[in-house]
């Protein structure tokens, strides 16, 4: 695999007065004043966004919901996608110390053949979910861009729309999984502190902070129709994490005008390996990080995945959510062969799509279950 020069990343190089300590010192010395003048505007800068993510933000939460719901009602109606994951191989590369798939971790390693990826696709139409989102450990000798894009016919016969969340791949390769049908890239930068990064990944392809930094933006340089970002929150301090990630979906969305750009906040959950998250993120973090993204980018998409329980995802329905995975597995092949199946971690949230359909349209939301159609050549 080629690896194309990483460009340039203005909003991460740019704030570097946000790096290490200066960022603790900054987000601790906002005022209730601060927060307030920030909640009063209209249009928010970086330093507005860093406010309403402090911790004199926390008494605000209620007025922070209250235009969160606002915004996201007026940007994208009461209406919710629903997808599912679907994970094609499970081989690794990397040693990843917080990761279930690590190639450290003693587990079934197995990949699907393509009559296999068949039997899965027809188990997921088969809910009606017509958004799928593939999945692999970083294995380019095993599971490769060639063996991706077979997969990817396959999948195109039963479903308008593959996201795929793989390995950092260079721009040619992802123009060539589009080609094949892929219109959505999710990727996690895990962590946007570079040194603990680092130290997370110490073996494995992975371990290169900025190829994977570029990649999204690569993605959206070779035509990809949606990016989705993210950190997982836990592995360090999860306000800085949830910073960075809001400005790198800006970057994105001013850069790339012509891509949907969304975000993900993924939290820590048990896995393979026991890895213990280096910061407690509690379920009002992930409400103060969900609203102080919408309010500093109102038309940026928010996921929501079965990482949290049925419970939390069910109150944060009104509060800035756009998408929702349902009928998860995180088991390759999990859905139609369960023997010997092990899970990248452990889901929260096991309702099936017509369980989750019937929650939303209870709540009074819409479920999408198709908003896109790809048409290839």
């Amino acid at each position: 695999m080629s690896r194309n020069k990483a460009q340039p990343m203005d909003f991460y190089d740019s704030d570097a007065a946000y790096g290490g300590g200066e960022f603790s010192s900054q987000v601790q010395s906002v005022t209730d004043g601060d927060v307030r003048r920030a909640l009063g505007k209209h249009t928010l800068s970086p330093g507005d966004y860093l406010c309403l993510l402090s911790p004199a933000a926390a008494p605000h939460l209620e007025r922070m919901a209250q235009k969160s719901h606002a915004l996201t009602i007026a940007q994208f109606g009461r209406t919710m996608v629903l997808y599912t994951p679907l994970y094609l191989s499970n081989f690794c590369t990397n040693h990843c110390l917080y990761c279930g798939f690590s190639r450290n971790n003693r587990i079934v390693r197995r990949q699907l053949t393509l009559d296999e990826v068949e039997t899965e696709a027809r188990a997921i139409a088969a809910s009606g979910l017509k958004h799928v989102l593939i999945l692999t450990g970083d294995a380019p000798g095993i599971a490769s861009v060639d063996y991706i894009a077979s997969c990817c016919k396959v999948l195109g016969r039963y479903f308008p729309a593959i996201g795929m969340e793989i390995y950092a791949l260079s721009q040619a390769d992802y123009a060539r999984l589009i080609a094949a049908g892929v219109d959505s890239l999710t990727l996690y930068q895990e962590t946007y502190n570079e040194a603990l990064y680092r130290r997370l990944h110490p073996k494995g392809p992975k371990r290169d902070f900025r190829f994977r930094l570029d990649a999204p933006a690569r993605a959206c340089r070779a035509g990809m129709r949606a990016v989705n970002v993210g950190a997982l929150l836990g592995l360090d301090d999860w306000r800085r994490d949830a910073f960075f990630t809001g400005l790198h979906a800006c970057y994105l969305q001013g850069r790339y005008p012509q891509t949907e750009i969304s975000v993900s906040l993924p939290r820590m959950r048990p896995h393979v390996g026991g890895y213990q998250p280096g910061c407690t993120v509690e379920d009002r973090h992930i409400v103060q990080a969900m609203t102080a993204l919408r309010l500093f980018m109102p038309r940026v998409g928010i996921t929501i995945s079965t990482r949290e329980s049925a419970r939390f995802r069910d109150r944060l329905l009104p509060l800035g959510v756009t998408r929702m995975s349902a009928g998860s597995c995180t088991a390759v092949g999990g859905r139609t062969d369960k023997a010997d199946s092990i899970g990248q971690f452990d889901i929260s949230d096991e309702r099936s799509a017509p369980e989750m359909v019937d929650m939303l349209r209870r709540a009074g939301w819409q479920p999408v279950f198709k908003d896109w159609q790809h048409i290839g050549g």
